[in-house]
């Protein structure tokens, strides 16, 4: 064969492999639903398993602290060998005790009879911290779901924008081509080529940016639903939620009953209360019982018996610490002051972001009824610019300002819609109702 026909194979080969490859099937996206969507994050997201295992740690906190009403026991078993036998210890202690040469086994017991209410405040107060970190639990997965919904609806609207500039390039590239033509028949000048032809660039850099934003988008929703690769889904379009309430105190109100960092911060404020309490009886007396039991089976007989047994009643009586009991009182007292204060500026903060967002939902369903409206005439306005274009009634200029504003018009209507739903869920949150 000659050198010309192994090109002609070689590039029969060449066109046959891109062939193939442009015919290979694309990969089958999973369908994706916002619930589907919200249900991974709840299960997946590291930041609510966090929380979730935080809850767990608290309320082992007030089993530490029960455990202060259940008896006390220890085991010990003790054997000495001295030096002479019967030789005293003779410092390092302001009493000078015999060490007699011995073994024993035996048992401890203690039991707290009172403390005149401190262990039940204690308890008191590390459950209602346990119940606050469970509310944190439920701040944690509201912030999740509002970002996997924020992330779902962006990726919606990045797509519907995506549809609009391909729409346009084609649109575009049709009108190039015609004034191409024109111009190549003597119809038209040269610079109205130009024109079509920046035109057409600015078409195609507007679908290089949504293609990007596409991208962004779905980096951002795997993030949301707590990957942490990237992955890409074929979303379920949403129905259009419904209108607002027109009065925006009773959504005031019911974030105040239901916004989970306020049902959090309230528990705070109680434990911190129910602490300080605790704090206070410090001044009181401790009652508690004590016990000891055991054998000696080796030992000087003179000195020990083969068992022994003792109890006794213990009171132990603050009397002076140099201040240290009035100063832990007064902190937790101040602690619970700073813990009120808190809340306030929280319910502060959270009214306005209820009114915030509701005017924010407010204004986008405005908007999506103004954008249907201004794509329809900027429609019509096209239709009209681009007839009197080719009737050479108008320069190119009036055609292609008709075209951005059509582009224009095409990208808010498309991004309308989903700006409704993703300031709508901002809503709930606001109100606490995204949990």
């Amino acid at each position: 064969m000659t050198q010309r026909h192994w090109l002609l194979l070689f590039a029969t080969v060449a066109l046959l492999s891109c062939a193939g490859v442009a015919q290979a099937p694309a990969p089958t996206l999973q369908k994706l639903t916002l619930k589907q969507a919200e249900t991974i994050a709840i299960t997946n997201h590291p930041q609510i398993q966090a929380a979730t295992f935080t809850a767990a740690a608290a309320q082992q906190v007030q089993t530490e602290v029960r455990s202060a009403y259940f008896p006390q026991v220890y085991g010990a078993a003790t054997g000495v060998d001295t030096n002479p036998a019967g030789s005293r210890v003779g410092a390092g202690q302001l009493t000078s005790p015999h060490a007699y040469q011995k073994f024993a086994t035996g048992v401890t017991a203690g039991q707290l009879i009172t403390d005149f209410g401190r262990t039940h405040e204690l308890s008191r107060s590390a459950g209602l911290r346990t119940s606050a970190e469970r509310a944190g639990v439920v701040v944690t997965r509201a912030d999740v779901l509002l970002a996997v919904d924020q992330a779902y609806f962006r990726t919606l609207k990045a797509q519907a924008v995506l549809r609009v500039a391909q729409q346009t390039v084609q649109e575009r590239q049709t009108v190039t081509d015609r004034v191409n033509a024109l111009a190549q028949a003597k119809l038209k000048s040269e610079l109205d080529v130009s024109f079509a032809e920046v035109n057409l660039g600015q078409a195609q850099l507007l679908l290089v940016q949504a293609q990007n934003e596409v991208k962004a988008a779905y980096s951002e929703l795997t993030r949301a639903l707590g990957y942490s690769d990237e992955r890409e889904y074929k979303l379920s379009e949403e129905a259009l939620p419904p209108a607002p309430s027109p009065e925006v105190l009773p959504l005031v109100a019911e974030a105040f009953r239901e916004r989970p960092e306020l049902v959090r911060q309230r528990f705070l404020v109680q434990s911190a209360h129910a602490f300080a309490l605790a704090e206070r009886d410090l001044y009181f007396p401790t009652v508690s019982a004590l016990g000891a039991a055991g054998l000696v089976p080796e030992g000087d007989p003179s000195q020990f018996r083969s068992s022994y047994a003792a109890g006794g009643i213990n009171v132990n009586v603050p009397v002076f610490n140099g201040k240290l009991f009035t100063a832990r009182y007064a902190e937790a007292n101040l602690r619970t002051q700073a813990e009120e204060q808190r809340l306030r500026d929280l319910e502060d903060v959270v009214a306005r972001e209820v009114r915030v967002a509701w005017l924010d939902v407010i204004t986008a369903y405005q908007r999506l009824d103004l954008t249907t409206k201004i794509l329809a005439e900027a429609k019509l306005a096209l239709d009209l610019a681009d007839a009197r274009y080719k009737l050479g009634l108008s320069s190119i200029v009036e055609l292609e300002q008709a075209q951005l504003n059509e582009t224009s018009a095409a990208i808010d209507e498309a991004s309308a819609k989903y700006d409704c739903s993703a300031r709508t869920a901002a809503l709930n949150y606001a109100i606490g109702l995204l949990r």
